[in-house]
This record gives structure tokens, sequence and C-alpha cells, in this order.
């Protein structure tokens, strides 16, 4: 029996790769301006998406340095059994709550039927209500990811706000009930640092802890510092053309910024003016030891790319991802030969 839940667990990862090869590479995003044989035959030999061919300049020499699209999706199976807690984000939120700050989930709407832990959300004039006391929240759907689908609700004067559009009472009555599978969460409020940086977006950074293989220790192994614009209100994401400036592991100092869609090295940044290169995270070598301790807290999970908020207060885990893309990892240089290549190596990701 067990042998042919294995059988039946390739087959499904095989055809599941394969719908994802086809339809998220090879008819992948087009940003940028790539020939469509050049494009064919990179997602083939290494199954990089078109964008990826012109923001890494691919060609025949320099491929081996990089991870490809493919390789990211691959990656995903690392943390098996138990990738599954960090795929779920109500699941993931529920765990992560006993070792550090996460923002509070009030209420989950799935197949039709509101519930919250407390049992005191149970209608949507309950979410009006709760939504006044907060004054800012953001709703998700329970399933997606790269901050589609994610909006702030905010309360301010005695007026709805949907992002940055003011809107009815009436109409946000009507937008959470024909609105399913989604969630609403508590708007945390980030730190001054972060809103110097760029005050309508939350701010995210992302790290990647994973276990050594060498060593069989966790270690921080890279963070980057993303940064939202006028393009992605309320978000962050790079997917939906948020900047990342990367994070020097040893002094917290960031680099200037870039984007996944654009060839373009930002210093400053480009609504605010706020200065990015040169500026160092507040409180840099504290933020890395309670990650790792948090880490350490989860020794079946291999890898965890974290997306932490920084508050006055000290931080906050907005998700815990099971892997991450690699564009924003692989903007200043190919990670294939290096140690996240080494780990994807170990974990049979990838062959050389």
């Amino acid at each position: 029996m067990k042998f042919v839940k294995n059988l039946n667990n390739k087959i499904s990862r095989f055809i599941k790769l394969s719908i994802i090869w086809v339809v998220k590479i090879l008819f992948g995003p087009r940003h940028f301006k790539v020939n469509i044989l050049k494009s064919t035959w990179f997602a083939i030999i290494g199954g990089f998406m078109p964008d990826q061919v012109a923001l890494y300049k691919l060609n025949m020499k320099n491929r081996h340095e990089y991870l490809s699209e493919f390789d990211w999706y691959k990656s995903r199976y690392i943390n098996e059994p138990y990738n599954f807690i960090l795929n779920n984000k109500l699941v993931c939120t529920d765990l992560l709550k006993q070792y550090v700050k996460v923002a509070e989930i009030f209420v989950i709407k799935q197949k039709g039927i509101l519930s919250s832990a407390d049992n005191k959300v149970k209608t949507y004039d309950d979410i009006i209500n709760k939504i006044k006391i907060c004054e800012n929240v953001f709703i998700k759907p329970n399933n997606l990811g790269k901050g589609v689908g994610v909006q702030k609700i905010s309360y301010c004067k005695k007026r709805f706000y949907l992002d940055d559009d003011e809107i009815s009472e009436e109409y946000l009555l009507t937008y959470l009930s024909k609105r399913n599978d989604y969630h609403i969460c508590e708007g945390i409020k980030q730190s001054k640092f972060l809103n110097t940086l760029y005050d309508k977006t939350t701010n995210t950074i992302r790290m990647i802890t994973l276990r050594n293989p060498k060593t069989n220790e966790f270690e921080v192994y890279s963070a980057v510092q993303r940064i939202g614009t006028h393009e992605t209100i309320p978000v962050d994401n790079g997917s939906r053309g948020g900047l990342t400036a990367k994070i020097d592991i040893k002094t917290g100092v960031l680099t200037s910024a870039k984007c996944i869609q654009k060839t373009v090295d930002y210093d400053k940044h480009p609504d605010s003016d706020s200065q990015i290169k040169g500026v160092k995270v507040p409180n840099w070598d504290n933020i890395k030891n309670e990650m790792l301790s948090l880490a350490n807290k989860f020794p079946y999970l291999y890898f965890i790319a974290w997306d932490i908020l920084l508050t006055d207060d000290g931080l906050c885990i907005i998700e815990a991802n099971t892997s991450s893309g690699v564009n924003i990892l692989q903007l200043w240089g190919g990670e294939r030969k290096n140690g996240l290549g080494d780990f994807y190596r170990a974990h049979k990701v990838i062959k050389k």
C-alpha cells in the first residue's frame, strides 16, 4: 500500500508540474520584449520564463548560473510531508501565534459560511462593526499567493475605503457578501523606518532560513526589503511591480532597489524620493537572532521564506512560505552555484 501511495504521489506531482510548465513558464508573463523562439528554447532546456530570459540576460554560457522558475516550483516539495502547514495560511497563522506576533484573523469565509475563533463575528454587519473598531484591516484570499486579491479596508472619519478608493457602507456589505473564500485580519502598523521608505504600502522583509546540508544547522541565508509603489498599493509584492532591495546579512544595510519587471536601479524611491541605498535596517542583529530562534521551533521544515513586518514594538510575521520565488533572489546574480543551489541539490530539486 505504501508503494502504491508513493507512486500515486509521484504521478500527481508530475502532472501538476507538467501543467505548471505549460501555463506558468512556456506561456508566462511577458513584461520584456523577448524573441519567442529564444524564450521557448530556454523554457524547454531550463524551465525559464520569458521574463527571466530578459531579466538574467540569459545565453548558453551563463544559463548554468541561474535557478529557473521550474526549479522553484519543484522546490515547493522540499518540506514534504509538512509543506501543507505553510501552504495553508490559516493553519500557519494558528501555529505561529504560539511563538511570535502575527496579524490576528478575526473572520473566515469559506464555502459561503462565515466563522470566527471567538464566535463573535457571525454576520456581515459584525464584520463592518469590527472594521470600525480596527480602522485598518486586510482581506486576503484563502488559497492564493503573490499578493493576488489582497486589499486594504479602512475606516477613517466615518468613511470607508477599499485601498485608496472611498466606498459606501452598502457597497462594502455587497462586496463582502459576494466575495468568497477569504479571511480578514487586522492591519498591523508598520514601523516609522518602513514609513520613511514608503508609507502607502505594507513593506515586508522576505527572509529565508534554511537547514544547511553541511552543518545541519539553521541559518539566515538571505534577506531582501520589499517596498511597494503607487502601482502595488496596498502591498509590496514584486510580482505586482514592487521594489526589492537586498539586505547585507552581516550589516543590515540596503542596496539600491530593483524590480523584476524593469531593468532599472533605484537609489531612491521613485514615488516618495526616500533614500534606499545605504539605509540600515534597525536592530538587524536582533531580528536575525529572533528569526533563527523561530526557525528552530520547526525542525521538520528545512526551508522557510518568512514575510516579516517591522513595527515599533518588534517584528510581526505576515506569512511563512514553503518556497520562495527565485527572481527576487537572483536580481544580483545567479544562485545555482551558490548556497541555495547546493541546498536544492542536497534535496534533489536540481542535479547540477
